[in-house]
């Protein structure tokens, strides 16, 4: 089923469910959340939904999901922590994500939000490795704003200034995927590249 067809049966509600569910439960990560709003913002430039409510339900959605994801991290991360050291998951793994969220969390969790599955389990993460509360929850807030905003105005504003645009739905959520992913990458890459030469 495409995005259109599946906004024509769900409606507003079902688009805000669907971004709710892939902002934080771990299932929701095979939900096309880019691509949905996206379509949605084009169809509120046609006047068959209603901009305003998207953005309000949208955003709240996508903040409530992601504080969800958190919850259930932080749920099941004392488990983890007590349990004895695996072949796959250490605790010495635990610690390392810790660090990692404690150094560079807030960045992630705003720019997790544009990734593709990270999306999803990037707040589970933060909840297991301890990530300090109001921290995650002022990033949240500006992640659940950035990115349901920045695909709904850019579907309706399209909609509205370029004919037939509907066409290219996929290739421009892949390019704006793409835009938000290179930078953290790029320099990803940098630092594991900087470690390697460091210890030769």
């Amino acid at each position: 089923m495409g995005t259109h067809q599946l906004i024509a049966a769900l409606g507003t509600a079902g688009v805000v469910g669907i971004i709710f569910a892939e902002s934080g439960i771990p299932l929701g990560f095979v939900l096309p959340g880019k691509s949905l709003l996206f379509t949605a913002g084009l169809l509120a430039s046609q006047g068959r939904l209603n901009l305003s409510v998207l953005l309000a339900g949208c955003v709240v959605a996508a903040v409530a999901g992601e504080q969800v994801g958190y919850l259930v991290g932080q749920r099941i991360g004392p488990t983890l922590w007590v349990r004895p050291d695996g072949r796959i998951l250490r605790r010495s793994h635990l610690e390392r994500a810790q660090e990692y969220f404690d150094r560079r969390g807030p960045v992630t969790i705003v720019l997790a939000r544009f990734l593709p599955v990270v999306r999803t389990f990037t707040p589970i993460a933060a909840g297991v490795a301890r990530m300090r509360l109001a921290t995650f929850v002022i990033c949240n807030i500006v992640g659940g704003v950035l990115y349901p905003s920045c695909f709904l105005l850019l579907g309706y504003t399209l909609g509205r200034t370029v004919p037939g645009i509907d066409r290219y739905v996929e290739p421009i959520v892949t390019l704006i995927a793409v835009a938000f992913a290179l930078p953290p990458l790029l320099h990803r890459f940098r630092v594991v590249r900087a470690e390697r030469l460091s210890r030769t």
